[in-house]
């Protein structure tokens, strides 16, 4: 097996392994880990920030996105083609949706944005910021047009892994929010 196909398989396998942990998380934990990203967000005005309706059982940031829309502009992402980066919808509270690709929802209306914060969704994560997500590299094209966006991985403690392998397109998080924590290295949000 080559390196590639190798890469590839392993991470295949720690999704399938973080995704029945997360889903195993019960109501506690969520509410936690959406409490600490509040808190690291709470005093934010004037931002574009990119939050993300969540599938499955991924953790949930659309409470503080709801708090947030108070005193910023909110959207979420939409995939417009295989290959290409994310764009970003603008999300208000309530606004109408519609099944987007991947089953993921999306606003029927809204401006585009250009987010300077993101919110990024993980389907696991290592203690380095590196990041594991469902495989389309959607946010990684996304993240690598956006270096000058603040960005914050938001996920759960059992998503938490030894160390994600990286390929050379994977980038890392400067900040992972759980219900255990804040974690990172960057510059404050």
């Amino acid at each position: 097996m080559g390196d590639d196909a190798s890469l590839t398989a392993r991470k295949a396998q720690l999704r399938r392994s973080c995704i029945a942990a997360r889903d195993a998380v019960g109501p506690n934990p969520r509410a936690v880990a959406a409490t600490r990203l509040f808190a690291r967000m709470w005093g934010l005005r004037g931002r574009t920030i990119a939050g993300y309706l969540p599938i499955g059982s991924e953790a949930d940031p659309t409470g503080v996105m709801r708090v947030l829309s108070r005193d910023n502009r909110i959207c979420v992402p939409v995939v417009t083609g295989k290959g290409a980066p994310l764009r970003f919808r603008e999300w208000t509270p309530g606004c109408a949706l519609e099944t987007g690709p991947f089953g993921v929802s999306v606003p029927t209306d809204g401006g585009w944005r250009v987010p300077d914060l993101l919110i990024v969704p993980m389907v696991g994560f290592d203690a380095a910021g590196g990041r594991l997500g469902y495989g389309g590299g959607f946010y990684d094209r996304t993240l690598s047009g956006l270096r000058d966006a603040d960005v914050v991985g938001f996920a759960l403690e059992a998503q938490r892994i030894d160390a994600v392998p990286a390929g050379r397109h994977d980038i890392t998080l400067p900040w992972i929010v759980t219900d255990a924590g804040v974690f990172g290295t960057g510059a404050e949000v």
